[in-house]
């Protein structure tokens, strides 16, 4: 797996794991249970990450995402 995208914003990863899930990339959201146990104050960075074979197309898709956003 590579990762995507590193980010305490969980709208944000909740947003791209929805965007490549429609295009049919299978993200997956590493270190949730690391930050909770931190408490949730938002120190600990979440990832997001796709399997090696789906990693440019979803490079793509987030880029896409963030012109979007902007």
């Amino acid at each position: 797996m590579k990762e995507l995208l590193r980010t305490n914003d969980p709208v944000v990863l909740s947003f791209l794991q929805t965007r490549l899930g429609q295009a049919g990339i299978e993200a997956v959201i590493f270190d949730t249970n690391a930050s909770i146990v931190e408490g949730s104050i938002g120190v600990l960075p979440r990832r997001l990450m796709v399997i090696d074979d789906d990693y440019d197309q979803a490079v793509d898709i987030v880029a896409e995402a963030e012109r979007e956003v902007e």
